[in-house]
């Protein structure tokens, strides 16, 4: 826990004002408790037994007065640990979305969007009560503690060493119950995640599940991982409940040894009524603040479990390393010389070696698996060669800041992505919207007939994934979007796949004129897409088996031969 409470002080410091607030609050309900003890022995010994009628008067403003401090210490405080919690709580969300958001694909692949979703909401909203109330009310309930024993110490030393040597007889098995609640922590975020992930994966497949009417073969894998998740969520609170009862069993020891050894004193004279009713009060209200501590205690445990989970984000560092050099100019040649990446056992690149220079139209064909979607994820910086380099205007690319490359380059993906945003938003996505350039990439993509059918033409709001849009016409959007960017280097995979062949005809001969000056490379299993390309590269096995036009390629490649033949079909 001190390695967590570490890691949230450079946060905590820029709380110092709240916290000042916050523990002005804390005094101000210590003060008022200890006076509710303090106020007993007058009540008793001066009220009733004395009978002086002043007090009749006195008492009960008194006791308003105490009530009223109490209040208004407790709003103050509340007000101000919730300020620090959500505000803390609403930047680690951004941090940890910014820090997941920038690690490298291969991260991004490798981890489940139902795990990372998770850490970002249900992890982050557990630490809550670590950043914003744990350490007030550790603050709080031991000030209370403090103050209440020195009192009853104050009042008969002891009696107070009987009613109070009970305390430390807690604190191992709270220790046990601690270290447990961690592990069920653990795992119950875990298995939040698997829950979250399952119902990703029904949101985002939910035309197949209705395609294959598996409905209730997809509510069966829910039920398990939901179920499981409740079993852990139990067992958490079977052993974490156990601190409630105890420390009521602890309580009742201690006032029961007071009563006993009260009821003596007060016989023998030793203590007035008022003092011995002042004392039992004072204990009471002591065992309260000690079983507030046993049940923080037991809370921290799953904050604390849910911060080693997000600090392990935070931890993570991404295997591209970025440049210092920035891309202020268009991309006029990239050349990769003897790239080769291996992903496990396999090679995604074998040795591969290409000079592509501004003006050229580059295909990429091959079986699947051939390396082709790789060749252009490099370009992107979604991953690095394990050997060789890639260069951009005669640069090594790692020399660049990756941003500024992205920013020349355009890519269309056989999977589109729209966002739930107006359709000029989609099309300008990350720039300023002008209208006339919207228009014009709309254009070009063979888009402004179905657009200028909309209700609100290209300020029509974009439902999920483009759902109120055909799969061509979600696809002529990415290619708009694409083309608005004014890339030097557009990268095309399937881009054209879900579009008829008169729609397909038209969009590459807008683009021909388009990209006459730029760099294009294609990934295409359509003979029309790629026939009328300067250079068609065939890849197999990560490696360039063959290069050359179509034409030559028919003349001398067998493998590309054979693809034509799957094309044309």
């Amino acid at each position: 826990m001190k390695k967590i409470f570490k890691r949230y002080m450079p946060y905590i410091k820029e709380y110092k004002l709240q916290y000042f607030l916050v523990l002005i609050g804390i005094i101000l309900t210590v003060s008022a408790t200890t006076a509710t003890a303090q106020i007993m022995k007058p009540l008793m010994d001066e009220m009733f037994i004395a009978r002086e009628k002043s007090m009749l008067y006195f008492i009960p403003f008194a006791l308003i007065g105490i009530y009223i401090l109490k209040a208004g210490g407790s709003y103050i405080q509340s007000v101000f640990m919730n300020y620090i919690g959500q505000h803390i709580v609403t930047r680690f969300r951004e941090m940890l979305l910014e820090k997941i958001i920038s690690l490298d694909m291969t991260f991004l692949y490798l981890n489940r969007s139902g795990e990372l979703i998770s850490r970002v909401t249900n992890d982050i909203g557990r630490i809550q009560y670590f950043v914003a109330n744990m350490l007030p009310e550790l603050f709080r309930e031991g000030l209370t503690v403090i103050a209440l024993v020195g009192y009853v110490i104050y009042l008969n030393p002891e009696l107070a060493f009987y009613s109070l040597i009970v305390v430390p007889l807690i604190v191992y098995p709270l220790i046990l119950i601690a270290k447990k609640l961690k592990k069920y922590s653990h795992r119950s975020q875990a298995k939040n995640a698997d829950v979250v992930t399952r119902l990703t994966e029904v949101f985002n497949n939910s035309e197949i599940i209705k395609a294959n009417a598996t409905e209730k073969y997809e509510l069966k894998r829910f039920s398990l991982q939901n179920w499981e998740f409740f079993k852990i969520n139990m067992k958490s609170v079977y052993v974490g409940e156990m601190v409630s009862p105890m420390m009521e069993i602890v309580g009742a020891g201690g006032l029961a040894a007071v009563i006993f050894m009260g009821g003596h004193e007060v016989y023998e004279n030793n203590m007035s009524v008022g003092e011995f009713t002042a004392f039992l009060t004072a204990v009471g209200l002591v065992f309260q603040p000690i079983r507030r501590i046993g049940s923080i205690y037991s809370k921290i445990q799953d904050a604390v479990a849910a911060s080693e989970r997000v600090f392990e984000i935070f931890d993570t560092q991404s295997r591209i390393i970025d440049g210092t050099k920035l891309l202020d100019e268009d991309i006029l040649q990239i050349e990769f010389k003897n790239v080769t990446l291996k992903y496990k056992d396999a090679y995604a690149l074998n040795n591969v070696s290409i000079v592509i220079n501004a003006g050229e139209k580059i295909a990429l064909v091959g079986d699947s698996g051939g390396g082709k979607s790789t060749f252009i994820n490099m370009l992107l910086r979604f991953y690095d060669p394990d050997n060789g380099e890639i260069t951009v205007n005669g640069i090594n690319i790692k020399a660049f800041v990756s941003d500024s490359i992205k920013h020349h380059v355009s890519l269309v993906t056989q999977r589109i992505y729209i966002f739930q945003d107006t359709l000029a938003s989609n099309v300008a996505y990350g720039q300023e919207i002008d209208e006339p350039r919207v228009h014009e990439a709309l254009a070009l993509a063979d888009a402004t007939l179905f657009v200028n059918s909309l209700e609100d033409g290209i300020y029509t709001k974009m439902e999920e994934f483009g759902a109120n849009l055909s799969g061509g016409q979600r696809q002529r959007v990415a290619i708009a979007r694409a083309i608005y960017k004014h890339s030097s280097l557009l990268l095309f995979d399937e881009a054209t796949s879900a579009l008829d062949n008169e729609s397909e005809k038209r969009i590459q001969a807008s683009l021909d004129s388009y990209t006459k000056n730029k760099i294009t490379i294609t990934i295409a299993h359509r003979l029309s897409t790629i026939e009328h390309a300067d250079k068609i590269l065939v890849m197999q096995k990560g490696c360039i088996v063959a290069s050359g036009t179509h034409q030559e390629l028919l003349q001398s490649s067998e493998v590309y031969q054979r693809l034509a033949g799957e094309f044309a079909k």
